[in-house]
């Protein structure tokens, strides 16, 4: 998955509940760090503090409880006396041993029965527990080992006679128990666990929410953008108490909504300028086509007139022919013209496309035309005469376009009316074929190339399209799609 391609909302609602779940792993992880040092601190404290008891009760047993001298040769003596050694193991509940101090031998130890006490077999401290005992501070030293699952720590430290003196190494071997404290442990991080749980529950629902408020402004702008267009009225964005960076967003949005209305009406302006300055062009091309004719005629009537010539009627009669042809043709102009310019106003009525079109056709009477339909009544909402006006264009530019089969079919789409256009004409040259709806382009000797312009104009108006598809000497076919 890819993290960039998720929206913002859904990214800041991962991220907080990511930052919920990573506290949890964190505190969890902090507090059995600390219950494990706490325990390790503990069984430190608990192993010093019963060495030192067990230091002073030898101490009052060498001082107060002997009838022994108090030497190194004695020590073995004096522990066997009252078996100590086992009352000092029992109350702790501990294993005592009693080495000499130099470490060479085991003086006691209450591993060992009473009977053997008298022949314990030697065991020599390491050599490097001596050393770091010797140079210690305060002459003792703590070693832990891991034995079979459990921690281990054993500590040494000297007996001293009343003068300080060295008379023996006391060795306490210590196994930790932490059942105790792994029990609290559990319990602890259960109690958590079902705290962190309800925690997670609530952070779903405050992401859920809070990230659906922090992308409500974002949304909004972003749908505006998607909808602004060049070519109509854009709204501006209205958001009240929103933060300093959906604002800055905000105000640079109504920035550009200003400028691209003031862009719009500067390029509508200059695009009606310019449509005006095309159409004067071609229309006074057009114009001149037939003066040029009738100022030649003129011309030539002005220098043969000769009222006395016997031909002078027929003569007269020929020029005033050419002179109303050359009119009729300005005449047309001006009403080709006039048509494009004028959009159709909307006649609406229910019309039956079958016989609309056929009756279109029918003004033709020509046995090339070919009309099918899938269906007798097909009603829609146009205009009678602006529809006979389409039909009848598109069938004459087959027609010119020397096409000796046209077929036309009428059928019933899903919600619209399709009407299918089939010629075997000499078709549109490809590089022509992205120019035909455009006014003023043809491709004939005569005509101004506004017929399919007008024909795409009026089919637009009603919501409609047309497209087509041609292959050179092969035919073209037009598809006009009309909402029902």
């Amino acid at each position: 998955m890819n993290i960039k391609k998720l929206s913002l909302r859904l990214r800041i609602f991962l991220s907080m509940l990511f930052l919920v779940l990573l506290a949890s792993v964190l505190m969890a992880a902090v507090t059995i760090y600390q219950y494990n040092e706490e325990a390790q601190e503990y069984h430190q404290d608990r192993l010093l503090r019963k060495e030192n008891t067990l230091k002073e009760q030898i101490k009052y047993q060498l001082k107060a409880k002997t009838t022994y001298p108090i030497t190194t040769k004695n020590i073995s003596l004096i522990f066997k006396e009252k078996n100590f050694i086992y009352e000092l193991a029992d109350v702790h509940n501990l294993e005592v041993k009693l080495y000499n101090f130099k470490g060479e031998f085991l003086i006691a130890s209450s591993a060992s029965s009473i009977a053997d006490q008298t022949d314990i077999e030697p065991e020599k401290l390491p050599k490097e527990i001596l050393n770091a005992l010797e140079n210690s501070i305060d002459k003792r030293h703590v070693t832990t080992t891991l034995k079979d699952g459990k921690i281990s720590q054993s500590s040494y430290s000297y007996i001293v006679d009343p003068q300080f003196k060295p008379l023996a190494i006391l060795a306490l071997p210590y196994i930790q128990d932490n059942q105790f404290m792994s029990r609290e442990l559990k319990e602890y991080l259960k109690r958590m666990g079902i705290v962190y749980i309800i925690i997670l529950l609530i952070a779903i629902s405050l992401a859920y929410f809070l990230s659906k408020y922090i992308t409500k402004s974002l949304q909004l702008i972003s749908d505006k953008i998607t909808q602004t267009r060049l070519n109509k009225r854009n709204t501006k964005i209205e958001i009240n108490n929103a933060s300093q960076e959906i604002n800055t967003l905000i105000i640079a949005y109504n920035s550009m909504i200003d400028e691209l209305q003031a862009s719009a009406v500067k390029l509508a302006t200059s695009e009606r300028e310019q449509a005006w300055r095309e159409m004067a062009k071609q229309v006074a091309h057009e114009i001149k086509n037939p003066l040029t004719p009738m100022r030649l005629t003129i011309q030539s009537f002005q220098r043969r007139f000769d009222p006395e010539d016997p031909e002078i009627h027929q003569k007269l009669d020929d020029y005033s022919k050419t002179l109303i042809q050359q009119i009729d043709t300005m005449s047309a102009i001006a009403n080709a013209f006039s048509n494009f310019a004028k959009m159709p106003v909307q006649k609406n009525e229910s019309l039956n496309v079958v016989e609309v079109v056929k009756l279109a056709l029918d003004i033709f009477n020509s046995n090339t035309i070919n009309f099918t339909a899938n269906t007798s009544k097909i009603n829609i909402l146009f205009d009678r005469t602006q529809l006979i006006r389409i039909i009848t264009n598109l069938i004459k530019n087959a027609k010119q376009a020397e096409a000796t089969k046209i077929d036309v079919q009428v059928s019933e789409r899903d919600n619209h009316v399709v009407i299918k256009i089939t010629d075997n004409g000499e078709g549109i040259d490809p590089e022509n074929q992205d120019k035909i709806f455009e006014p003023k382009f043809t491709t004939k000797n005569s005509g101004m190339g506004l017929g399919l312009a007008m024909v795409k104009n009026i089919i637009e108006t009603y919501k409609g399209s047309i497209t087509f598809t041609s292959t050179k000497n092969e035919g073209a076919i037009f598809i006009i799609t009309l909402p029902k």
